[in-house]
């Protein structure tokens, strides 16, 4: 949908639609204030939200969340349900190329008050001097060779508790306990790997951060008063080659099942 013309149509302070046009079965509806919406000049998210509303079988709209922005086919933040009674499908390039990529906040045991703001530029140089981050080589984990990255794929987050990456009750934190029962690591190519072998424990790059502490007031009151750094990492290389190995017949194009 190359010529869809994307008209936003404001519902509220924090929702706006998308008619349908063209193949779009559905509307789209963005949820984001005026000050998120996507407006970078190349910045195709909103026209991959109306490519999404033209997925066969796909139910009520194609939705946005606050964070959205370009991706792969789907926006980042895209969601969409599909009813297999209606061919609706299950799209890879939607919940595939984005693995573990997600934002966690970070609760300090610091009160706000012990960082003036000399002491919390400093902490920055150190965070800046710490954590290994955009393109190329660099990690805190230096692994053993690709058998340690099979048992790291495996073990997940677990697996670095267990080596000292972590305490226990992270893993409390983590859906699954961090753990994906039935891994395969075998699938996963061996460029893959090797590309990823030197990145463990990097932030990464593109729109992956670590925000500096917040003062702002916490949403819960045990909170109150402790520092709180937001961070959005996700796994480096890896995504965009775990789903391909399998299965392939989902590589080749599908001209029935629509746009």
């Amino acid at each position: 949908m190359s010529d869809v013309d994307i008209k936003l149509t404001e519902e509220s302070a924090y929702r706006f639609r998308i008619e349908r046009q063209g193949g779009m079965r559905v509307p789209g509806v963005v949820y984001v204030s005026h000050e998120l919406l996507p407006q970078a000049e190349g910045d195709k998210a909103l026209e991959q939200v109306a490519n999404v509303a033209t997925l066969p079988g796909i139910v009520r709209a194609s939705y946005a969340m606050p964070d959205v922005h370009w991706g792969y086919g789907f926006p980042i933040g895209g969601v969409a349900a599909t009813d297999i009674e209606h061919g609706g499908v299950v799209s890879p390039g939607g919940v595939g190329f984005d693995i573990s990529c997600g934002v966690r906040l970070l609760a300090a045991g610091i009160d706000r008050g012990e960082l003036d703001p000399g002491r919390m530029r400093r902490l920055m140089d150190v965070l800046d001097a710490t954590i290994p981050r955009g393109m190329g080589r660099g990690g805190l984990w230096e692994l053993s060779g690709t058998g340690e990255m099979d048992d790291l794929l495996a073990g997940g987050a677990r697996y670095a508790v267990e080596h000292g990456h972590g305490v226990p009750r992270d893993l409390d934190r983590c859906e699954d306990l961090g753990v994906l029962v039935g891994a395969a690591p075998g699938q996963v190519s061996s460029r893959a790997v090797a590309r990823g072998l030197y990145q463990v424990g990097s932030l990464g790059s593109g729109n992956h951060f670590l925000r500096g502490p917040s003062r702002r007031p916490p949403l819960r009151a045990r909170h109150r008063g402790r520092l709180r750094a937001p961070c959005r990492p996700g796994l480096r290389h890896d995504p965009l080659r775990l789903p391909r190995p399998r299965p392939p017949g989902l590589h080749r194009p599908r001209p029935h099942h629509g746009p």
